[in-house]
């Protein structure tokens, strides 16, 4: 069975949670960390999509976010 499709409201707050496969380590140094979040600026510019809030942890990586476009929180993860 596939997955449902993904809805993108406009203007509506979405709680974002990418985790790594098997908790593994996503961001493993405090490098990776400060690349995420230069990353997470530009796409978010690119995507229209206003973040509020994020949390970067070992493992995973919450994003409170915004899009201002359809589609936009979407192709902002894609392109991660």
């Amino acid at each position: 069975m596939s997955p449902l499709p993904c809805t993108c409201p406009i203007g509506i707050a979405q709680h974002i949670i990418q985790r790594g496969n098997n908790r593994q380590i996503c961001l493993g140094s405090e490098q990776n960390f400060f690349a995420y979040v230069g990353w997470l600026k530009e796409l978010s510019i690119k995507c229209r999509v206003d973040i509020h809030a994020w949390v970067l942890m070992t493992y995973y990586v919450d994003l409170l976010c915004t899009p201002q476009e359809g589609g936009g929180v979407r192709v902002n993860l894609t392109l991660f």
